[in-house]
């Protein structure tokens, strides 16, 4: 889809209003090429669900062009229309796509408009990713993209191999791809700009396929598991967004692939596991095993980067962060009260919902482990979101916790229905929220 500074071509383009005080939602009138659209407010949010709509209502029309007359937040009508237009039909085999080819916008808004519709493609580039489907989106395929993406933008690239990851130690990592076909990977990709203001570590949970392992998980919950690396592929987009804006914030994304299969080799309740660390790790339950990915992946990013300000953890992590906060909101948590609120901001400022829960000293008791120095599960079945968060905080340095966020996404990544401006399936949740709160450190 093109956007062109202009008015539109008379006669032809659809001309969108925008009416506070209409009762029906819309009216279209296809003799005067003019649609009609109620807006009872105009923050941004407000401004992205009604270009949600305005996309909804055009999906099946014939126009090709169309202009929004608005005076101002004419980019958040677009970044919803968008958003909103997304369709995933890699797989289809016939689909209809949308006749509008073109948006015309005013020239004063031409530079906020591009700068978000590099946001909206890369969370486009992760709902890709996410949606593809796990034969196709293997950890080595996802080291491939990084590499692409990477080789693309001018960004620093490395790929660890099982053998460079065991002379790391990360056998809690190693464990959990070791009974799939398709070998684990620990990516690094790095936004280097030559003056930059802040340095953030992104990590990225990049379960390609979910299995459980030999927890099995039950049929129906094995369904949408190629979302588990929704964490991973959300770092990749704003890795691509931050270096396609040239942010002058040094980002570097570490990315923890792997599939949690099951197999004569697989590891089992009951195992220990030696972290990179040297943490033990009592194994209570295989399906809880992105927490073992991003324990190691979170050392190795400590070890080999310094002098940062921030370290973020991205991950679908626990279904009970859908339970606590529903489908559609990031559960997040962490010890810098300064870092969540300006994360709370972003997310305000982004349209991405997000909540927080505290961390107490009465769970992190619950993940004592009698025969090891921790347990990957909880004795409690209470409050699952925190004790995972807080097992993940056990491979935060104590020096950097005051520095280190965990977003859980396990609700929004991926969703089994439209909401709002989100199509069905992912979401590209994370990407837009930090994005914005990168722009504004």
């Amino acid at each position: 889809m093109k956007i062109v500074v202009g008015k539109g071509k008379k006669g032809k383009t659809l001309k969108v209003y925008f009416d506070s005080k209409m009762e029906r939602k819309s009216i279209l009138y296809h003799e005067k090429r003019k649609l009609y659209v109620k807006l009872k407010k105009r923050d941004r949010e407000s401004l992205r669900l009604v270009g949600g709509e305005v996309a909804s209502i055009l999906r099946h029309d014939r126009y090709k062009s169309i202009v929004f007359k608005i005076s101002e937040g004419i980019e958040y009508i677009i970044e919803g229309f968008l958003l909103s237009n997304y369709s995933f039909v890699k797989y289809k085999t016939k689909s209809a796509k949308m006749a509008v080819k073109k948006i015309y916008i005013p020239k004063k808004s031409a530079k906020r408009v591009r700068k978000i519709i590099k946001i909206v493609e890369a969370t486009n580039f992760t709902r890709d990713i996410v949606n593809s489907i796990p034969n196709d989106m293997t950890p080595q395929s996802v080291a491939k993209l990084a590499q692409k993406l990477a080789d693309k933008n001018g960004l620093e690239f490395t790929a660890l191999s099982v053998e460079e990851m065991e002379k790391e130690g990360m056998n809690a990592f190693l464990a959990v791809g070791r009974a799939s076909a398709n070998p684990p990977t620990l990516v690094k990709i790095a936004y280097r700009p030559k003056k930059a203001r802040k340095k953030v570590l992104l990590i990225g949970k990049g379960l390609t396929y979910d299995s459980g392992g030999l927890s099995l998980k039950p049929a129906n919950a094995m369904v949408t598991m190629k979302s588990d690396k929704s964490g991973a592929s959300a770092v990749l987009g704003i890795l691509k967004a931050v270096s396609e804006l040239k942010l002058d914030i040094e980002v570097v994304g570490f990315l923890g692939l792997a599939e949690n299969m099951i197999g004569g080799n697989a590891y089992k309740p009951d195992d220990v596991l030696k972290a990179k660390n040297g943490t033990t790790i009592e194994v209570r339950n295989t399906d809880a095993e992105g927490r073992l990915v991003l324990a190691d992946t979170l050392v190795y990013a400590q070890e080999s980067e310094k002098d940062f300000d921030y370290i973020i953890d991205i991950a679908t992590l626990t279904g009970a962060a859908v339970v606590s906060v529903g489908e559609f909101t990031t559960l997040m948590m962490g010890d810098s009260e300064k870092l969540k609120k300006k994360i709370l901001k972003a997310g305000e400022g982004s349209g991405e919902l997000v909540a927080t829960l505290p961390f107490n000293r009465y769970l992190e008791e619950q993940l004592e482990s009698k025969v090891a120095d921790i347990s990957n599960v909880a004795s409690t079945r209470y409050g699952g979101s925190l004790t995972a968060g807080l097992f993940l905080r056990h491979f935060i340095e104590k020096q950097n916790r005051k520095k280190w966020v965990h977003l859980d996404i396990a609700g929004p990544a991926y969703v089994e229905r439209d909401w709002g401006y989100n199509p069905y399936g992912a979401s590209g949740a994370g990407v837009r929220m930090v994005v914005n709160l990168l722009e504004n450190l």
